[in-house]
């Protein structure tokens, strides 16, 4: 197996409804053992959003008024943190587009705001998310050449149930016990 460029051994193409999971020596600050749900992939390029980075603020810290603490918001990547997205399970009836089956990206936020407000939702089944992460055309297929990042499918389950902190290891564990060693490689090589 190629060391230096595993994503080529996965087999899976991006695509919407995939994951990036960064490279162990990937070391860009914004996608340092990072993965990302990709919601846009084609001619124009790709969008998607990283699933492991929470904030310390909450969604009523960004929207002042709405009164949900439990809701943690996310850091979705680094292009216009100006910007607030959601992935949430079909159970909240939001609408937006299915990306993976049972993970929707957008959708009415007067329905969010009704589910918060009338206590009808579970925290696990939204994510908030501030920014984005986005690659110009033929900008991620330079990085995949590079081995900047390794494809996997999404799931429902990986999106939601995975605690933030564990999820680039839960989610190259998808990959098959060939990908195992990438989870054993440390941060910084010269330090081991």
């Amino acid at each position: 197996m190629d060391f230096l460029n595993p994503s080529k051994q996965s087999g899976i193409a991006p695509g919407i409804g995939k994951l990036l999971i960064a490279a162990p020596l990937l070391n860009d600050p914004n996608f340092s053992r990072s993965v990302v749900l990709i919601c846009e992939h084609g001619e124009e390029g790709t969008m998607g959003f990283v699933l492991d980075r929470p904030t310390t603020a909450t969604l009523g810290d960004v929207i002042p008024g709405v009164v949900t603490p439990e809701l943690t918001v996310f850091q979705g990547g680094p292009v216009q943190l100006d910007t607030l997205h959601i992935l949430h399970r079909p159970t909240l009836d939001l609408g937006g587009a299915e990306v993976v089956p049972g993970v929707y990206w957008g959708g009415s936020w007067e329905q969010l705001q009704d589910a918060l407000t009338q206590h009808t939702y579970n925290p696990k089944d939204i994510r908030c998310l501030i920014g984005y992460s986005g690659w110009s055309k033929d900008q991620l297929a330079e990085e995949m050449k590079e081995g900047s990042w390794v494809v996997a499918h999404a799931t429902e389950k990986l999106i939601f149930d995975t605690p933030a902190e564990e999820l680039w290891k839960e989610a190259i564990a998808t990959l098959g016990a060939e990908f195992n060693y990438l989870v054993n490689i440390p941060i910084d090589p010269q330090l081991n």
